[in-house]
């Protein structure tokens, strides 16, 4: 056998006599192989290997320490031997192939720092600071800064565009009790929504406006709706600002507005199995699919109206 052979053997406890302690002289072995036991796992490897750095290891192996031997000869080491094969590697080479996974990683340089194997740790460390920059956002949320820049990010969004401003500190009044918990809820629900929709609604927020929390909904580059969170109400004499949440009618127009998607191109496959030729279909299925063609787009029609000041047909 060569290298670090691993036996991946687990040991039951048996009965007999107790391991013993000896010690190991510097170069009493060299170059042979020893026999070692780590938590079950048996690996094979020489005294040079094992004190080519200057770590627990060799203190182990070069007659500074002692260690335990069971009757067969292995040496025992009560550590986990999972990952003492990588470790043997960096003691051979200086450098290994890490892990993928950051746990494992975390269960590597785990077992460095027990056997104060200092290159291996940092190589660790390492590892896991490049990986936690590696990840991605799940979405991204622009923050308008300038009138201009949200005039541009709707003009040249694809997809529908729902708004949330909010700034707290533009207000003159004060604020009824609850007004705080609302406007931690209209954005809650905001990233909640943002979650949920991001790949076909594009979400950005405004903390420069002129309102203290408001939603707007825009579809192919037109403001479609507006549902202002803010009131202003009378208590003891003096004026109050209320901020509200109105969950349910903000859940209803972010459904709307997926009404102005970029239509998809369509599936020909699809619909060349779906459709019937000409020469099939009756004049009366014809006239019922123009119905029904022109009652979706009065549909249609009816809810752009809804919130286009503009008259029909300009």
């Amino acid at each position: 056998m060569s290298g670090d052979t691993c036996l991946t053997t687990t040991l039951c406890p048996v009965a007999g006599p107790k391991p013993k302690t000896c010690s190991f002289k510097a170069g009493s072995l060299g170059n042979k192989y020893v026999r070692l036991n780590v938590g079950g796992s048996l690996y094979y490897t020489t005294v040079q290997v094992l004190t080519r750095h200057d770590t627990m290891l060799k203190a182990m192996f070069s007659g500074r320490m002692e260690v335990l031997t069971d009757k067969e000869g292995w040496i025992l080491i009560d550590r986990c031997g999972k990952h003492f094969g990588t470790i043997l590697n960096y003691l051979r080479d200086d450098t290994i192939a890490l892990p993928k996974h950051r746990q494992e990683i975390k269960e590597l340089m785990a077992e460095a720092k027990y056997y104060l194997i200092q290159g291996l740790v940092d190589m660790c460390q390492a590892a896991l600071q490049d990986k936690k920059e590696l990840y991605e956002p799940v979405c991204s949320i622009p923050i308008i800064t300038s009138p201009k820049e949200e005039e541009r990010l709707i003009e040249s969004s694809m997809k529908p565009v729902v708004k949330l401003l909010y700034n707290r500190s533009n207000n003159k009044y004060s604020y009824t009790s609850n007004s705080d918990d609302n406007l931690l809820k209209n954005i809650e629900l905001f990233d909640k929504l943002s979650l949920r929709f991001n790949g076909r609604v594009l979400f950005i927020k405004d903390v420069i406006g002129d309102e203290i929390c408001c939603w707007s909904f825009y579809g192919q580059g037109r403001k479609l709706a507006e549902v202002c969170c803010t009131s202003i109400v009378y208590a003891t004499e003096k004026k109050q600002t209320k901020v509200e949440f109105p969950e349910a009618r903000i859940y209803e127009e972010t459904l709307n507005v997926l009404l102005y998607e970029t239509p998809r191109v369509p599936d020909n496959s699809l619909l060349e199995a779906t459709s019937r030729s000409r020469s099939q279909a009756s004049h009366s299925e014809d006239d019922e699919g123009f119905e029904l063609r022109d009652r979706v787009r009065r549909i249609h029609v009816k809810r752009y109206s809804t919130y286009d000041d503009r008259q029909l047909g300009h």
